[in-house]
């Protein structure tokens, strides 16, 4: 599963995109959508610059990394929805505060009532509550708890990867042919 363009709209409304690096509200630094030397490559420095380009670009990769913790932790079927609000929610606290939280291991447990609960206690910095935080948990819970109009549930895990077969048939035949040309 991948994050869809609501949940990438969520996690860039939250973020914010600055192409120069600052420190965030917890004194780490960030640059682009969100991205900190946590989440990988690059490693982000003061004064450091990137262009709207290699913001998009580091984007990308860090939802790959995001979804994936995401496939890699949870244990039931998600929604769309469900997913979307898991992986923001893991994009800004990290990977281990999603592996470690009760958020999880409630939803793991199939209570995901209980799991959507949790996202409104991961609003601090420190002993310090954030609005902005306070804010985001809240439309991920809102996302969460969201149905998927004609879709249904799946498995978190990645698909494993299919096998292309050799053509046969007709489609044989005809792929013979372009190939004696």
């Amino acid at each position: 599963m991948r994050t869809s363009t609501t949940g990438q709209r969520l996690i860039a409304e939250f973020e914010g995109c600055k192409l120069t690096a600052y420190k965030c509200p917890a004194g780490i630094w960030t640059i682009g959508v969100g991205h900190t030397s946590a989440a990988g490559k690059p490693v982000v420095k003061s004064g450091m610059r990137i262009t709207q380009a290699e913001a998009d670009d580091i984007l990308a990769r860090d939802l790959v990394r995001f979804e994936n913790a995401v496939a890699r932790v949870v244990e039931v079927p998600l929604n769309q929805n469900q997913f979307d609000a898991l992986v923001s929610f893991a994009f800004n606290l990290g990977e281990g505060a999603l592996a470690s939280s009760t958020l999880l291991k409630k939803l793991n447990a199939g209570d995901y009532t209980g799991a959507a609960d949790q996202f409104a206690r991961w609003n601090k910095v420190g002993p310090k509550v954030l609005a902005g935080l306070t804010r985001r948990r809240a439309a991920e819970a809102d996302l969460f708890r969201r149905p998927v109009t004609g879709a249904s549930t799946v498995p978190a895990t990645p698909a494993a990867p299919t096998i292309p077969r050799a053509p046969t048939g007709l489609l044989a035949a005809l792929l013979g042919l372009f190939r004696r040309s």
